[in-house]
């Protein structure tokens, strides 16, 4: 009934699969997610737009004529015109800069005071954990707004201000994320064999615990962006955000929601970027989760 498979020499032991990294194989699991290799082309499609839109059309961002003022999308001007007679596809290419650059800005602003304050948390754990973890619920207590307002009253409406309120804020999220991390990775063994061959703390730290908790704060990172181009958004829809002449898309937002119902073109455009946007975002950031996720390593 049954029947002995042959062998051959030496190919039972053959191996099936190259040996890939830790990296190697995440990047493989994250060109399989069609969502996430999507948002990945959209948002290089993004930059791309932000870095030479401005200069197809012809126009500047602040360029006026008052002889073409709400003109619909047409061949001269492909977004149409805003109540000023100012390009609006310029200005939709330029604000794409400006919510861009204030996206990635937080991030690395969140990555860098998140890491260290996280990681020197975990890492001494104890009353000293006790204390920074406090201090963070203290500040993650008070309204996002009221920083805002806060600093408004301190400093001049501008982007300066936008960054440094988001950063004051998002910072603490990835804080919370680092210290579990390390919390978790601080007890394994390498640590303890480093530790026993005089590896200073912050050589532990930045050598050992933090490479091993990159997977969550990629994540994080890169989550973190879409939610501060449409924290942005909303503060320059409210009148909070960059100085005109300058335009973010929120700004854009604002002034087209004046004329949503006769010049529906003014605020379609903007809102469009800032969705196709965060939606790209979230769908990398959700295929990084899956990609980094040892569970989900075959």
């Amino acid at each position: 009934m049954f029947q002995r498979v042959e062998v051959e020499k030496g190919a039972a032991e053959a191996i099936a699969r190259p040996s890939t990294t830790f990296w190697q194989d995440a990047w493989r699991r994250l060109k399989k997610n069609k969502l996430a290799v999507t948002g990945l082309w959209i948002i290089g499609i993004m930059i791309i737009l932000a870095i030479f839109g401005p200069y197809i059309s012809g126009y500047t961002y602040s360029d006026q004529n008052l002889n073409a003022t709400n003109l619909p999308p047409s061949t001269a001007h492909w977004f149409g015109t805003d109540d000023l007679g100012r390009d609006l596809f310029t200005r939709v290419m330029y604000g794409a800069r400006i919510s861009l650059f204030i996206g990635i800005a937080t991030s690395l602003i969140t990555f860098i005071i998140g890491v260290i304050y996280g990681g020197i948390s975990g890492y001494l754990g104890g009353k000293v954990d006790e204390i920074m973890m406090r201090i963070v619920e203290i500040f993650w207590s008070v309204p996002f707004l009221l920083y805002v307002i806060l600093l408004m009253v301190i400093m001049t409406p501008g982007l300066k201000t936008i960054l440094i309120a988001l950063g004051a804020v998002y910072w603490m999220g990835m804080a919370r994320i680092v210290r579990g991390q390390v919390l978790a990775l601080k007890e394994q063994e390498y640590v303890l064999a480093a530790r026993t061959l005089g590896a200073s703390s912050w050589r532990i730290l930045f050598r050992h615990l933090i490479p091993n908790a990159m997977g969550p704060i990629i994540i994080q990172m890169t989550l973190a962006i879409p939610e501060a181009i449409f924290t942005e958004a909303w503060l320059s829809f409210l009148g909070l955000g960059v100085s005109a002449p300058m335009a973010s898309w929120g700004v854009l937002a604002s002034d087209g929601i004046k004329g949503i119902y006769s010049y529906p073109w003014q605020i379609f455009f903007p809102a469009m970027f800032i969705t196709i946007t965060i939606l790209a975002f979230n769908f990398l950031g959700d295929g990084l989760r899956d990609a980094l996720d040892p569970r989900m390593r075959k």
